[in-house]
């Protein structure tokens, strides 16, 4: 960001100085696309909005780099390395994680490409001379404070302190600090209340894919999970809960309810993850649509990252049935295969958790058998894996594309946020109760109010969103990473340290910033 700004001095210092030799260049322009002529009306802001959406998309999809998404799952308790090919290494094995990360870099850039995009909303819409209604008005700052609170809110949550910048920086910034964690809290706080009061019901979003005062109330109720407020969390969820907008899936529905499968596997089925298709539980669902022009922001890696490379042995074909074309960047770890689920739970049906695998083409002689696999398929070729980022369209048999919806908010984790908030209010009863009814759907055993703990939590929330959730996010908001590591990540568990719970401040930015010290987390 901020070498952008220095760059952008050069370039004009320099035209500026041809311009005086060459007056001939001046050039007359009759339209400038700069945010001060652009967000000055309804349609510049509402381009503007859809524009910061594909910002906060780009947090998981991207072309280039296969591995970045796994490095919020290996190195926890759920996931151990597969396939990576680089950006994952330092967080399976922390003694090379250092300030030169690149991944640590790409998510800071990221969180403040998001905020600069934000902001620049804000002061439009805030402007008096723009020409908007009230509702309008305030319609705009809050879908642009809430990105902007859920930018902070990752920044806080992985990295602790942090520069605070509230408005558009139009000129080049040597000089940041780290704000308090306290004022940082406070400012995510405030954008969400406010996106609370003026962001319209999920019935009420005229936009597919726009947000809803329903995702606003759920950030808000994990951000005061994390900020040690559990009562004004619990307020939050259960507003959410109770607006009867939303209800668990119990029933199967969608475009393969006819096949078989089951309730809680019909919802990550390609054309069943949006609300208006089928989907109640969705809060927030970041939509993506093969063959339509800006339906992907680049090149969404979850396959590559979550479906093994099964084709690679002979005898398999790429099909629906296997996800697709998959790389197995990442493996499930021992602990979440082996040790995780019990009974009949629906959440380890063939049709959400696929362990075993079968022959696929009918001229190998083995057609139809099980693959019994040899210890190094076990690597990231034949291994068991979520089926919630299956993805194959015939006419794309590599898999050169990926456009399946990112469901972001759903109500399953509500009910788990709210469970926790009360098991940290000691209304472990009520704790109970909120998890028996994702229990129920799984057809699982029931728990009593003695079965709670923090680490029962978390081990439902594993079974209920792996794949889905950012564990890195859940165990370091939940001050748990590296004690879950040490017992449960029997692979990786040797080298994390109690520093490796913040991720380093890149390199880049902290010598950049010459005017100012940015501090280096402990550690680094």
């Amino acid at each position: 960001m901020k070498k952008l700004n220095i760059l952008l001095i050069v370039i004009l210092t320099s035209l500026g100085l041809a311009s005086c030799k060459k007056s001939f260049l001046n050039e007359k322009s009759d339209s400038a696309y700069t945010p001060t002529v652009t967000l000055k009306d309804s349609l510049g802001l509402d381009a503007a909005i859809a524009g910061l959406q594909e910002s906060v998309r780009e947090q998981y999809t991207m072309q280039s780099t296969q591995s970045l998404l796994c490095i919020f799952q290996v190195g926890t308790d759920v996931c151990i390395d597969g396939n990576g090919n680089g950006e994952e290494y330092p967080y399976h094995n922390y003694v090379t994680l250092n300030s030169q990360d690149p991944a640590a870099l790409y998510y800071w850039t990221w969180a403040y490409r998001v905020i600069t995009n934000a902001n620049q909303i804000i002061k439009g819409a805030s402007d008096s001379s723009t020409p908007l209604s009230t509702v309008g008005r305030n319609s705009f700052l809050a879908q642009a404070k809430f990105f902007r609170a859920y930018a902070y809110n990752f920044l806080v949550t992985l990295w602790g302190s942090v520069p605070l910048v509230s408005q558009p920086i139009t000129a080049a910034k040597t000089d940041f600090v780290r704000a308090p964690v306290d004022t940082l809290n406070n400012f995510i706080n405030n954008d969400l209340v406010f996106a609370g009061t003026y962001l319209p019901n999920i019935d009420a979003v005229k936009l597919p894919g726009r947000i809803s005062v329903e995702a606003a109330q759920q950030l808000l109720g994990e951000v005061y999970l994390r900020e040690g407020k559990p009562d004004l969390a619990q307020v939050q969820l259960l507003k959410v809960i109770n607006s009867g907008k939303f209800s668990i899936t119990t029933a199967r529905y969608g475009v393969k309810a006819s096949l078989p499968g089951d309730p809680f596997s019909d919802m990550f089925i390609y054309g069943n993850q949006r609300r208006r298709e089928g989907n109640k539980e969705a809060i927030w669902v970041e939509e993506q649509q093969y063959n339509v022009p800006g339906g992907s922001s680049s090149f969404d890696q979850h396959r590559r990252v979550w479906v093994p490379s099964s084709y690679q042995l002979s005898g398999i074909l790429i099909c629906d049935s296997l996800g697709g074309r998959g790389l197995g960047r990442l493996r499930l770890s021992p602990w979440l295969i082996n040790g995780l689920y019990t009974g009949n739970d629906m959440r380890n049906s063939p049709y959400s958790l696929r362990r075993n695998f079968y022959y696929n083409d009918p001229t190998n002689p083995k057609f139809g058998q099980k693959v019994i696999p040899t210890p190094a398929d076990t690597l990231f070729r034949i291994v068991p894996y979520t089926t919630k980022w299956n993805f194959f369209i015939p006419s794309d048999i590599n898999g050169t594309g990926d456009y399946k919806d990112l469901i972001m908010m759903r109500l399953g984790e509500t009910y788990l946020l709210l469970a926790e908030a009360q098991f940290k209010l000691g209304q472990l009863g009520q704790a109970a109760t909120s998890i028996n009814v994702l229990r129920s759907r799984a057809q699982a055993s029931l728990v009593t109010a003695s079965d709670i703990t923090m680490d029962f939590i978390l081990d439902e929330r594993a079974r209920e969103l792996i794949g889905e959730e950012n564990r890195r996010m859940t165990l370091v908001r939940t001050g748990t990473l590296l004690e879950r590591v040490k017992r449960l990540n029997i692979k990786e568990n040797t080298t994390i340290q109690p520093y490796n719970t913040l991720l380093p401040i890149p390199q880049t930015e902290i010598n950049l910033n010459k005017d100012a010290v940015l501090t280096q987390n402990t550690g680094y």
